[in-house]
């Protein structure tokens, strides 16, 4: 007993394991990764959700007094992630026993805690020293979200995973994911994911046509049929090498 929650401290991948998942490459690869930003564009169905859990309940277990939040575009949302951390955490037999489980957070004796937000920037100001920050179906997250919660992980130097599948060609985890930041991005499509067939894969084409196909299971930054001009024309167009003309003269 002692000694498989040695191996778990030690490779977050042995959590996993635990639950009697099988982590694939790339699962394997975000569990044991050391970076501290991370973006997961994957899929519908590809796991990064149960990952990301995995992740936080590492966090929380094997690193005292640590601070875990999980934000979605909704508390709903926020709950379910949450959810599921919490049933990795008692799957696992409680490896530190907890002061308090409810529907919104966890707190443990070792002073961590993993703590549901809500999606709303008005009521999530009070946080600070985060150690771990997932935010989930991130493509959907408003940008004055996003900006108020960084701020959090200045003085932990805390590590930052959003995790989604694309949403258009606007925002801020478009434009994260697209910047010379490095972060360390990675894409899992459905044909990557052997628990997803073909078959389901073709229906989901025919029924859902091209634009939510290549935007829901090949992660792909689709630009809306209403524009009027597509993003790369409209970029083409602009030049930051002209100087502005001084109109005050």
């Amino acid at each position: 007993m002692l000694a498989d929650d040695l191996v778990r401290a030690l490779d977050p991948a042995a959590v996993a394991t635990a639950i009697g998942m099988r982590p694939g490459p790339w699962q394997l690869g975000v569990l044991r990764s050391p970076s501290p930003r991370g973006l997961w564009n994957c899929c519908r169905q590809s796991g990064k959700s149960t990952i990301a859990s995995i992740v936080s309940v590492h966090q929380a277990v094997y690193h005292p007094g640590s601070l875990t939040l999980m934000m979605s575009p909704s508390q709903r949302q926020s709950q379910e992630l949450f959810r599921k951390a919490l049933g990795i955490y008692r799957t696992i037999g409680r490896p530190v026993p907890s002061e308090a489980e409810n529907q919104l957070s966890l707190v443990l004796e070792n002073g961590s805690r993993i703590v549901s937000l809500p999606g709303q920037e008005t009521t999530i100001r009070g946080f600070s020293g985060v150690s771990l920050l997932i935010v989930d179906e991130a493509a959907r997250v408003p940008d004055d979200l996003y900006a108020s919660v960084r701020p959090m992980l200045a003085v932990s130097d805390g590590r930052l995973i959003a995790l989604s599948t694309p949403f258009g060609t606007r925002g801020w985890w478009y434009e994260a994911w697209r910047s010379k930041e490095p972060w360390e991005r990675v894409q899992v499509a459905a044909a990557d994911c052997p628990r997803i067939s073909a078959a389901f894969l073709a229906e989901e084409r025919r029924t859902l046509g091209e634009w939510w196909f290549r935007q829901e299971y090949e992660c792909q930054f689709t630009e809306s049929d209403t524009q009027a001009f597509a993003l790369e024309d409209v970029e083409a167009a602009v030049s930051k090498e002209l100087k502005a003309w001084n109109l005050n003269l």
